[in-house]
C-alpha cells in the first residue's frame, strides 16, 4: 500500500504551488496603487485565498477525482455545466502560465540585451521559449524533476536572503522610509500613489491576490491524502499564513529601503531595483529567473493535462487526448501553448493587466465550487459523490458563503473599463478590442462552440445505436 501525504506534506505541497514569480512580479504594481496600505493589501488578498481554499478543501471531500473545480462542478450541477467549468478552467491556467512566460521572456530579453518593451522582440522570444518547454517536454519526467527541485530551493533560499539582507539592511543603515510613500510625487509633482478609493482597493488586492494562485489545484491530489477532510482545511490555511508572512515581509522591508524605485522600476523584477548592491541584484534576478522558468515547465506539463483531461472524461474528443509514441500530449500541447501566447499579446505584454486578468480569470471557479460545495453538504448534487463524508456547516456551508460574497464584491467593483480600454497619448480612451475579443473567446465563444459540436456529435451517435 502506498503511504499516502500527511499533514506537513500537504503544508509543504501548498507553499511549493503557490509561490512562483506573483511576489517577484506584483510588488511594484500594488505598491504603485495601494502607498502604505501594501502589507494591509496582501494580508487582504490573503485571507480572501485562505477562505477559498477551505471551500476547495471541503469540495475535495465530497469529490476526490482529479481535475478539482472540473470535477466538483460536475458532480454538483451535471455534465454540461461541468463542462463549461473545465473548459474556462482550462482557459484561465492558459492565461496564467501565459503570464509565467512572458516574466521569463522579458527577463532572458534584458539579460541578452533586447529590448523587453518592443513588442516584435518579446512575440519572437516567446514562441522561442515555447519551442523550449516542448523540447523538455519531450525529454521527459526525469528532465522535469530536475528543474522543478532546483527551482523549489532557488525560490525559497531567494526570498528567505531577501527578508534577511533587506532587515540588516534597515538596522545598519538606520534609514526607514516607509513614510514617504505617500507623499512621493512625480517629475512634474503630482502624487505617485493615488487617493485610495474602493476600485483602487480591490483592484490592488486582485493584484496582490495573483500572488496566492496555485491553492486550488492543491486538492486535485486529494486522494492520495491522509484524512484529506481534516487535514487539508487545517493545512492550506496555515500554508498560505506562512506564505501571507514571508510576503508582507519583503514588501514591508523594500518599501522601507526605496519605495520610489520599487514603484518607478520599469524592471520585468520590480525588487531588483531596491537594491544598490550588485551581488545582491543579480542575485535576486538569477533567482527569480530559475524559480520562473522551473514554474514555466510545470505549467507546461500540467496545463495541456487539464485539456487531455476532459478529453478523458469523454466531454470532448478523442483528437484532444491523443499522444506520441513517446506518451506526450503534443496537440494538446501545441494548442495550449498558442492559448497562452495569444493572451499576453493580446494585452501588448504589460505585465500588470495581465496579471490582474489571470487573477480575474479564475473567478468564475471562485463563484462556482462555494456553490458546488453547499450543493454537496444539502444532497442536491446531480451526479453520486462520496458516501460518508464527514459534514461541517462552518467549512461547507458558512466559510463557502463567505468566499460566494468576497468574489461577488470583487467582480462588482473591479474596474472593467479601466481593463478593457487603451489610454491614447492625449488622455482619451479607446475600447482595447483585442483584449475584449480574447475574453470573449475563452469564456463565450470557445465554450459554446466546442459544446454544441460536442453535444450534436453524441446526439448523432445516440441516433445510430
Amino acid at each position: 500500500m502506498t503511504k499516502k501525504i500527511g499533514f506537513w506534506s500537504i503544508v509543504l505541497l501548498t507553499i511549493n504551488s503557490i509561490i512562483g514569480s506573483g511576489i517577484f512580479l506584483s510588488p511594484g504594481a500594488v505598491v504603485a496603487k495601494a502607498g502604505s496600505k501594501t502589507p494591509l493589501i496582501y494580508f487582504c488578498a490573503a485571507i480572501f485565498a485562505s477562505v477559498l481554499a477551505v471551500t476547495f478543501a471541503s469540495a475535495s471531500k465530497y469529490v476526490s477525482k482529479s481535475g478539482a473545480a472540473y470535477v466538483y462542478a460536475k458532480a454538483a450541477f451535471g455534465s454540461k455545466i461541468g463542462f463549461y467549468i473545465g473548459l474556462t478552467r482550462y482557459f484561465a491556467t492558459c492565461i496564467s502560465w501565459g503570464v509565467l512566460a512572458t516574466g521569463v521572456v522579458k527577463i532572458l530579453l534584458t539579460l541578452f540585451g533586447f529590448d523587453s518593451g518592443n513588442f516584435m522582440d518579446v512575440s519572437i522570444g516567446f514562441v522561442l521559449f515555447m519551442l523550449v518547454m516542448l523540447v523538455i517536454n519531450l525529454l521527459g519526467p526525469k528532465v522535469f524533476k530536475i528543474i522543478n527541485n532546483t527551482a523549489t530551493i532557488a525560490k525559497l533560499s531567494v526570498l528567505i536572503f531577501l527578508i534577511l539582507i533587506g532587515i540588516f539592511i534597515v538596522i545598519s543603515t538606520k534609514t526607514n522610509h516607509f513614510a514617504d510613500i505617500n507623499h512621493l510625487k512625480n517629475a512634474s509633482g503630482a502624487p505617485l500613489i493615488p487617493k485610495m478609493t474602493s476600485s483602487i482597493f480591490v483592484m490592488s488586492t486582485i493584484a496582490a491576490f495573483y500572488a496566492f494562485a496555485g491553492f486550488e489545484t492543491v486538492a486535485s491530489g486529494a486522494g492520495d491524502m491522509e484524512k484529506p477532510e481534516k487535514n487539508l482545511p487545517r493545512a492550506i490555511p496555515l500554508a498560505i499564513l506562512i506564505i501571507a508572512i514571508i510576503y508582507i515581509l519583503i514588501v514591508t522591508v523594500s518599501m522601507m529601503i526605496d519605495p520610489k524605485s520599487l514603484i518607478l522600476s520599469k524592471q520585468v523584477i520590480a525588487l531588483v531595483a531596491v537594491f544598490s548592491q550588485p551581488v545582491i541584484k543579480n542575485l535576486i534576478l538569477y533567482g527569480a529567473l530559475i524559480s520562473m522558468f522551473g514554474i514555466n515547465v510545470a505549467y507546461s506539463f500540467n496545463t495541456p493535462r487539464a485539456l487531455e483531461a476532459i478529453s478523458i472524461e469523454k466531454q470532448l474528443s478523442p483528437w484532444f487526448k491523443k499522444r506520441t509514441k513517446q506518451d506526450f500530449p503534443l496537440r494538446a500541447f501545441i494548442i495550449t501553448a498558442v492559448i497562452a501566447i495569444l493572451i499576453p499579446m493580446a494585452f501588448n505584454y504589460t505585465m500588470t493587466s495581465i496579471m490582474v486578468i489571470s487573477s480575474i480569470s479564475r473567478f468564475i471557479q471562485f463563484l462556482i465550487v462555494p456553490l458546488a460545495v453547499m450543493m454537496f453538504f444539502y444532497n442536491k448534487n446531480k451526479e453520486k459523490v462520496l458516501d460518508n463524508v464527514q459534514k461541517n456547516i462552518v467549512t461547507d456551508v458558512i466559510i463557502p458563503c463567505i468566499g460566494l460574497v468576497l468574489t461577488a464584491v470583487l467582480l462588482a467593483k473591479f474596474d472593467w473599463m479601466g481593463m478593457f480600454t487603451l489610454i491614447n497619448a492625449h488622455g482619451g480612451r479607446s475600447l482595447n478590442l483585442f483584449a475584449i475579443l480574447s475574453m470573449a473567446i475563452g469564456y463565450i465563444i470557445m465554450p459554446a462552440v466546442v459544446m454544441t459540436l460536442e453535444l450534436s456529435k453524441q446526439a448523432k451517435q445516440s441516433a445510430n445505436e
